[in-house]
């Protein structure tokens, strides 16, 4: 629970902050291996695909816990859940990296990332619960895209941190150094996120209210499709949040083709940027270009345009719409994409920071839609579409290896573009504002 000063008052400010600083805390150590994978790969004499693993296995350990995550935070209080998350997978961060074989490695990892799923898996339906409840709901967008380009900015300092103490240290202790690094942002949440209403939130109504899937509290009127939505609470019966007609409307929630496609979205971009970033290293550090571990971690810097291009995208969905900015955003990515083919590197690094500009603006329009499209379901559709984007993290990302192995860097390309052009065609028959 939040003890920090107001953290019993709603200040939007203070939601920002420490979503910011959630979204630091836990991607810096979701990613920090990424940039040090060519000296892993040459310590444990294990090919890319394999050392890839140090980054899917966490991934995959996300996926798999998104969901136990937000049982558990309707049970216990968001706040509460993702400062348990935070802690726990920064106390495992500063072990793993030190343990004596791959296998090991991989294991903790998956560990590490099974805590970190706490802070993907309830952000979305926490900011989207405390601005509707406080009347701020025109600030979602804006709002969804400063929690985004908090993950961005944990992504960037996670590789930059790791690949410049590696460069002094080896990579164990760049990797280790980031979670030390991350006990300053998970303190900064703790501190200020403003305080939801804990357990209550499941206890407050019979069979866990409406509240319990991050509804406003001032319930809308019925529903046809979702009959218990706005019912009285005496009448509820077999149409309560426990009836089975309540868990039916829920999961017809998560079953609506918008959502499916959402989440198609998340499973398929983020699937082809982190295959981008786990073989891009190994190709710089490579001929012709034969860059060193700590210059190839400043590579990383491009994520700045995601911190950039998420937080401007609230802006632009107001004044365009969700599915035109997706669509935009998604073909933005691909022409990136198609940059990193060049033989020149700048011109390598220009197609990374255009392509990271799209994945961020992409993702921030997509996992800020889906709390919004499934009102009566908002946590579970948020832990749904964490579960895709995270699998398709750890897929991809692996068989992207798979691709560099056969057929080089432009292997891995083309398998990103036949990822962006299937998500964008699915975005654009599907989705509407």
């Amino acid at each position: 629970m939040s003890t920090g000063p107001g953290a019993g008052r709603f200040d939007e400010r203070r939601l920002l902050v420490a979503l910011f600083g959630a979204g630091t805390a836990a991607f810096a150590q979701l990613y920090a291996p990424q940039s040090v994978l060519p000296d892993a790969a040459r310590e444990l004499a294990t090919s890319a695909s394999a050392t890839s693993l140090l980054v899917s296995a966490a991934t995959l350990g996300l996926a798999v816990g998104v969901l136990p995550w937000a049982w558990v935070a309707d049970r216990v209080g968001r706040v509460r859940a993702m400062t348990v998350a935070m802690l726990g997978a920064t106390a495992i961060g500063l072990v793993v990296p030190f343990a004596p074989s791959f296998e090991l490695l991989v294991a903790g990892r998956a560990v590490q990332g099974l805590f970190v799923a706490g802070v993907p898996a309830v952000a979305m339906a926490y900011l989207t619960e405390m601005l509707i409840e406080s009347g701020a709901a025109a600030s979602v967008p804006r709002a969804a895209g400063t929690y985004v380009a908090g993950t961005s900015v944990g992504g960037l300092l996670g590789r930059i941190v790791s690949g410049g103490v590696a460069e002094l240290f080896g990579w164990r202790v760049g990797v280790g150094a980031v979670a030390l690094a991350c006990l300053v942002a998970t303190g900064a949440f703790i501190w200020l996120a403003p305080r939801d209403r804990g357990p209550r939130a499941a206890l407050g109504r019979p069979g866990g209210g409406a509240l319990s899937d991050g509804a406003a509290p001032d319930s809308p009127a019925p529903d046809p499709a979702f009959p218990e939505r706005g019912a009285p609470r005496g009448r509820r019966g077999r149409f309560g949040k426990r009836g089975r007609f309540g868990r039916l409307g829920r999961f017809r929630a998560l079953l609506h083709p918008r959502l499916l496609v959402l989440d198609a979205q998340g499973l398929l971009l983020m699937g082809g940027f982190v295959a981008v970033y786990n073989y891009l290293g190994f190709r710089l550090a490579a001929p012709p270009f034969d860059l060193s571990p700590g210059v190839v971690s400043l590579v990383f810097l491009a994520y700045l345009a995601g911190t950039w291009s998420s937080a401007r995208t609230g802006r632009l969905v107001l004044r365009h719409g969700r599915r035109r900015v997706l669509i935009v955003s998604t073909g933005v990515m691909a022409l990136g994409v198609v940059a990193t083919l060049s033989g020149w590197l700048p011109l390598v690094l220009a197609g990374l920071v255009v392509l990271t500009a799209g994945f961020f603006g992409a993702h921030a329009v997509a996992s800020g839609w889906t709390p919004v499209a499934a009102p009566q379901a908002r946590t579970q559709a948020a832990a749904v579409y964490n579960l895709a984007y995270y699998a398709g993290s750890s897929l991809f990302g692996w068989l992207g290896g798979i691709g560099f192995a056969l057929a080089g860097w432009p292997g891995t390309v083309g398998m990103v573009l036949v990822l962006v052009a299937v998500a964008a065609g699915l975005a654009a028959a599907v989705l509407r504002d």
